[in-house]
């Protein structure tokens, strides 16, 4: 058996540049960072040597990669050549469709633990694009790309995007002490509301078209590099500013990025304390993630407090094998001992 695991990742601004619609016309950066909640991919050979056993939200049973049903295991299993034998399982610590990167999680994982299966060693880089191709290239999936080099690399990063289709990951260099007193000052609460961030991230996509919606992102890069910057010396309250003002630009760019619920829980977040704060991932349900200092989190907890607050810290690891058993050998009835 071998077990992989994939952090989720926390983008703090910058989302949208990540999309080639945007970074094949202008540079695009996002700054984010992984946190202890993980995508677990189990893989054991199958006592069936000619099909495949996958178990998800649902199982299926299917004799060949053709047959499967669930788009990315069908795609990686076909990619690497894999023609049976074989159990896949997936586990993880938060439920689909909240904002956290789960999708990309899921692809980065699987590759990993399929290419430990192959016994090849595959670089984080590689791993991370790998996954791209997959989810955008051939599954033509409406995403951008910071999601796969986040789960794979794992910590606080800036991450560039380039027209020439390259990445660029930048780690941010700053003590250990200094991450635990930046994430002591963010809170996350659940809304409750799962979505599909397909719709959304389409529709952002086609008004990438606009030079106004364009313009809206335009904004939030520079963002980026002044939130790299304050990060670096320790002005950590910048981060609240950065949030809040990529937040009201993210609204701007279609309508089904918030709603009249979202913005009520918003606007009670920060007449409690909290200096500003942003919807997880394309939005529209999710995750809502707030920069509130300390002395101020019971208030804002007592706010929320029909929401699930979700406690984490920073991930610093990214993709990681956990387990592999040992090698199976099939006895003389045909049956993995």
């Amino acid at each position: 058996m071998i077990i992989t695991r994939t952090p989720f990742r926390v983008s703090f601004i910058g989302g949208g540049s990540d999309l080639k619609s945007y970074y094949s016309k202008s540079r695009g950066a996002v700054l984010s960072t992984t946190i202890n909640k993980y995508m677990y991919i189990s893989s054991h050979p199958f006592f069936n040597r000619k099909a495949f056993q996958l178990k998800y939200s649902k199982t299926e049973l299917a004799n060949s990669a053709d047959e499967i049903q669930h788009p990315i295991l069908r795609e990686v299993l076909k990619e690497l050549k894999i023609r049976g034998g074989l159990e896949i399982s997936s586990n993880a610590d938060i439920p689909a469709g909240t904002g956290l990167g789960s999708s990309s999680a899921f692809t980065v994982g699987l590759l990993q633990n399929l290419y430990t299966f192959l016994a090849k060693d595959m670089p984080k880089s590689e791993l991370a694009e790998k996954a791209c191709r997959i989810e955008i290239g051939r599954l033509k999936a409406p995403i951008g790309k910071q999601d796969q080099y986040a789960s794979s690399f794992g910590g606080l990063n800036l991450i560039e995007f380039s027209s020439d289709d390259s990445v660029r990951v930048e780690p941010l260099t700053i003590t250990v002490e200094d991450k635990i007193k930046l994430q002591k000052n963010l809170m996350m609460f659940y809304t409750k509301i799962q979505r599909s961030a397909t719709k959304i991230l389409k529709e952002q996509k086609y008004f990438m078209s606009d030079s106004d919606k364009f313009g809206l992102i335009d904004e939030m890069v520079p963002c980026v590099y002044l939130l790299r910057d304050a990060l670096r010396q320790g002005r950590f309250d910048y981060l609240g500013e950065v949030l809040h003002k990529g937040w009201q630009l993210k609204k701007k760019i279609t309508s089904k990025i918030s709603s009249d619920e979202i913005n009520y829980y918003y606007d009670k977040a920060l007449k409690a304390g909290a200096s500003g704060g942003k919807l997880l991932g394309a939005g529209g349900g999710g995750f809502l993630l707030f920069y509130c200092r300390p002395k101020k989190q019971d208030k804002l907890r007592s706010a929320l407090r029909n929401l699930f607050e979700l406690k984490f810290t920073f991930d610093h690891e990214g993709a990681k094998v956990i387990y592999i058993g040992k090698n199976d050998k099939e006895n003389e009835n045909g049956f993995f001992e």
